[in-house]
């Protein structure tokens, strides 16, 4: 709906425009996605726009866009900017003494980025770590009231909803506005954790064990790339580099197996035991209405991590055109209320339950 009421509004040259969407190709309604768009087209009179689909999993071949080793180079580094961009901005944007400061640090460093990227060729890998310590420095130094305690809440959840604003609702800017700190996890995790997949297909399902040893070749590149940001984000004094994907994996056996890998599968809960792992212990799992296997993973894991860790603070809110969006804001509301008196108790010495797994 969103895409076609972009193209009708009239504000694209319809003559030169490209439709272009991701899938995962999993067990997921977003796999009709791209054919729905293409009916709307032709009924639209408009067969003629192209819908581009791209998939790691070959459902469509697409001869007009080519995967060179610059394009996905720089794909992943775009991708990376942005993760560390979230770990930054989020840590520091609640607590600035200037208001208005951390956007437009942000604002300064993703225009330096772009520069980068739009530069001919294969991108400097140099000249990405050299930029990514110097975005960790320049938070690092950004004038903080240090004074401020905020509750910190994780966002968790279906890949779309938890990351887009315009489908959750702005969510990162209503806990702010509420007086909370988001912390959003990496979005580059949930293709090492597509990667990690293959061992459990391997050992389980018949998966060549070749297909796995390369997946796992992938998940060591991609460490390997992020690793420099990695240990900036280590050494500085404010933020924390990423888990490691075997980690999550680890955390999250004990409730549901492997070989939950519809959708966001394991990874899901994963993610919410490195939260409270880390200390975040008030989690938003985003999802939307009717996703089976989000409902699975993180709504229906939700009572055991509390019954494990008591002072986890986890609600599920479900985002949908037709949800009501007053609903969604009393049950963040009522989760904040729980996080800022968890918050004071802790302040007061008061000490929280520890978990008792």
């Amino acid at each position: 709906g969103q895409v076609m009421d972009a193209i009708l509004s009239g504000k694209y040259d319809t003559d030169h425009l490209a439709v272009i969407m991701t899938q995962t190709g999993g067990g997921c309604r977003a796999s009709n996605y791209v054919g729905f768009i293409r009916r709307a087209l032709r009924k639209a009179g408009m067969e003629y726009i192209p819908v581009i689909s791209l998939s790691v999993q070959g459902l469509e071949k697409n001869s007009g866009l080519k995967y060179t080793p610059a394009i996905l180079l720089k794909a992943l580094q775009s991708l990376l900017y942005g993760d560390l961009f979230m770990r930054v901005l989020y840590k520091t944007r609640p607590y600035e003494l200037v208001p208005g400061s951390a956007n437009a640090l942000h604002e300064k460093c993703m225009a330096e980025c772009i520069e980068l990227l739009k530069k001919p060729g294969l991108p400097s890998m140099r000249s990405f770590r050299k930029q990514c310590r110097a975005i960790v420095k320049a938070f690092d130094e950004l004038p903080l009231d240090e004074t401020i305690r905020k509750p910190q809440v994780g966002i968790v959840g279906e890949i779309l909803v938890k990351f887009s604003p315009q489908a959750n609702n702005e969510l990162v800017n209503l806990l702010e506005k509420e007086g909370a700190e988001a912390v959003m996890p990496d979005l580059i995790d949930f293709f090492l954790y597509s990667f990690y997949n293959a061992n459990f297909k391997a050992e389980k399902l018949g998966m060549k064990k070749s297909t796995a040893f390369y997946c796992n070749l992938g998940i060591r590149f991609l460490e390997w790339y992020r690793s420099d940001m990695a240990k900036a984000l280590n050494e500085s004094k404010r933020f924390h580099g990423p888990s490691h994907i075997e980690h999550l994996a680890k955390l999250a056996s004990p409730y549901v197996s492997g070989g939950n890998m519809t959708g966001e599968g394991w990874f899901l809960t994963g993610e919410m035991l490195e939260l409270i792992e880390s200390g975040t212990t008030n989690i938003v799992c985003t999802q939307p209405f009717g996703c089976l296997p989000n409902h699975i993973v993180g709504k229906g894991v939700i009572k055991e991590l509390r019954a494990a860790f008591p002072n986890a603070n986890i609600i599920a809110v479900d985002y949908d055109p037709g949800a009501s969006q007053v609903n969604q804001l009393n049950r963040i509301k009522l989760m904040l209320a729980t996080a800022e008196k968890n918050l004071g108790n802790s302040l007061s010495g008061k000490p929280l339950h520890q978990s008792a797994g």
